[in-house]
């Protein structure tokens, strides 16, 4: 039976794993215990995969509520998460000589490239103005 795309292997929940971050609990009032990680991961690579929204993330399938699935993945992204793990997956493959560079592509259309300019130029503005009247000439 082959694995449905927002289930998380055992292997990549290793890796993934180390790299989220720790909230210690309280001794002596701990609160309820927080939702599972790995069940959150996969609640949010449903909504990423089907493209249903955050609020109708199905009860049925166990993985939490939306905006539980929504905030770990903000605090997660803030945390760079995300940005470790590609970091440390592109290191397993090149270690494994897996990786085709020849294939690879260097989009620049983040980076600026000022060409020494001296002064920052102000963008246009690209604010509602007045439209033309169309009853009337």
């Amino acid at each position: 039976m082959r694995a449905k795309p927002w289930e998380v292997p055992d292997a990549l929940w290793e890796r993934i794993e180390p790299l989220l971050p720790r909230k210690p609990r309280r001794f002596r009032h701990p609160g309820r215990k927080p939702f599972d990680d790995r069940l959150a991961l996969q609640g949010i690579l449903f909504v990423l995969h089907t493209g249903i929204g955050w609020e109708h993330l199905p009860q049925e399938l166990g993985f939490g509520c939306g905006m539980t699935a929504w905030r770990r993945l903000r605090i997660w992204q803030q945390a760079g998460v995300w940005e470790r793990l590609h970091e440390l997956l592109l290191a397993e493959l090149h270690a494994a000589d897996q990786l085709e560079w020849e294939r690879a592509v260097a989009d620049s259309s983040h980076l600026q490239a000022k060409k020494g300019a001296r002064k920052r130029v102000p963008a246009p503005s690209i604010a509602a103005g007045a439209a033309a009247s169309t009853t009337c000439s």
